[in-house]
C-alpha cells in the first residue's frame, strides 16, 4: 500500500508527530483540525461559530492541497468541548455540506488541543 503524505501551508502545520493528512489509493484521511489560523498558529473565534468557520477552512485548503473537494467526503468525527454548541456548530457544517452530507459522529470532550472548543477529523473518497 503506498501512502503519501498531504501538507500544505494554508492550513495549520502538525503540533505533534503526525501529518496533516495521508492519502491512500483514492481515499484521504485528514487529522482532527482545531480553529488555529495557519500564519499566526493562535486559536481564531471565540465562539463556536467563528471556530467552526476556521476548523472548516483549514480542512477545505487540506482537501484541496490532495485534490479533493468537499463533495468528497464520506465520514467526520467532531469533536465539541461544549455539547451545547451543538446547534451552532451544525449551523456552520451545513454551509459546508449543504446536500448529501457525509456519515458524522459528533461527541462531547473533557478537552481539547490549545482549549479550542470544536476539532473535527475527517475522511474523504473519490
Amino acid at each position: 500500500m503506498e501512502r503519501k503524505i498531504i501538507a500544505t501551508k494554508n492550513a495549520p502545520g502538525a503540533i505533534g508527530p503526525y501529518s496533516q493528512a495521508v492519502q491512500t489509493g483514492n481515499t484521504v484521511y485528514l487529522s482532527g483540525q482545531i480553529p488555529l489560523d495557519a500564519g499566526s498558529g493562535k486559536i481564531v473565534g471565540n465562539d463556536i461559530t467563528e471556530q467552526t468557520h476556521q476548523v472548516m477552512k483549514n480542512i477545505g485548503e487540506i482537501l484541496k492541497a490532495a485534490g479533493f473537494e468537499f463533495r468528497n467526503v464520506v465520514k467526520v468525527t467532531c469533536l465539541l468541548a461544549d455539547i451545547n454548541d451543538f446547534q451552532k456548530m451544525n449551523e456552520v457544517y451545513a454551509e459546508y455540506f449543504p446536500e448529501n452530507s457525509p456519515a458524522r459522529s459528533t461527541y462531547e470532550v473533557s478537552n481539547l488541543p490549545r482549549g479550542a472548543k470544536i476539532e473535527i477529523e475527517t475522511i474523504a473518497v473519490k
